[in-house]
């Protein structure tokens, strides 16, 4: 019987295909922290040989799914944007748990629940109570800053009205996939989590996406102290 050829939005296949294939799904994963990495790198988080991470990176350069930066003579390989970071974190939401078989793994696991980066924006148990904490204070009204809210970030180094510029979502929700919450995504999470590593109250950690929460960082947002008592970055 011959397949009925339905209208479709967008052909998902090929797409799904490069991100089905283990060796490339590590490769995502590993870029998930939105940093560029150099090809041996991520070979290396791959399990794979050189050659075979190569091979991997050039189809996904060409279904566009990461691109390259170029430093001098070095070649780094980065997610080709936040679009695609959101559906490797979609399927993050829907995907079985790896088992932990060993207490490195377990420790990895209990670092990223507590907090990581989403791509470029705060996830984990630090970015759901850190939207908690700007609902909770008045600051964000659904998916929209209040007055006191736009005034608590500039002081906090955000820049507002650029962020509001840009053609990304201004602040939806993010569903955390080890929360099954929401912490705070789009442009102004990531404003504000960039606004955060500048301060030192988060910090990046020992592996890939991880982020330690300083003790300045937890006195400062965590503690029921105003944000809008802060000093403003100069």
């Amino acid at each position: 019987m011959a397949a009925e050829h339905l209208t479709r939005d967008a052909d998902i296949a090929p797409v799904a295909a490069l991100i089905a294939d283990p060796t490339r799904a590590a490769m995502l994963t590993a870029l998930l922290d939105g940093r560029a990495l150099a090809a041996g790198e991520l070979a290396r988080l791959a399990g794979v040989s050189a050659a075979t991470a190569s091979s991997h990176l050039a189809k996904l350069l060409e279904g566009r799914l990461v691109e390259v930066v170029s430093q001098g003579r070095h070649r780094y390989y980065r997610l080709a944007g936040h679009d695609v970071a959101e559906v490797l974190e979609v399927l993050a939401r829907v995907s079985a748990r790896p088992a932990v078989r060993s207490l490195r793994q377990s420790r990895q696991a209990r670092l990223l629940e507590e907090a990581r980066t989403c791509y470029d924006h705060l996830a984990g148990r630090a970015g759901v109570a850190l939207l908690d904490r700007l609902r909770a204070d008045g600051h964000l009204d659904g998916g929209e800053l209040t007055p006191a809210g736009e005034r608590a970030l500039k002081l906090l180094g955000v820049d507002v009205d650029a962020v509001r510029r840009t053609r990304r979502r201004f602040a939806p929700d993010c569903l955390d996939w080890t929360e099954r919450r929401a912490h705070l995504g789009g442009a102004l999470g990531a404003a504000l989590t960039e606004a955060l590593f500048e301060r030192g109250w988060i910090a990046r950690g020992n592996i890939p996406r991880a982020v330690t929460v300083t003790d300045e960082g937890r006195r400062e947002l965590f503690s029921g102290k105003e944000l809008t008592s802060h000093t403003p970055v100069t």
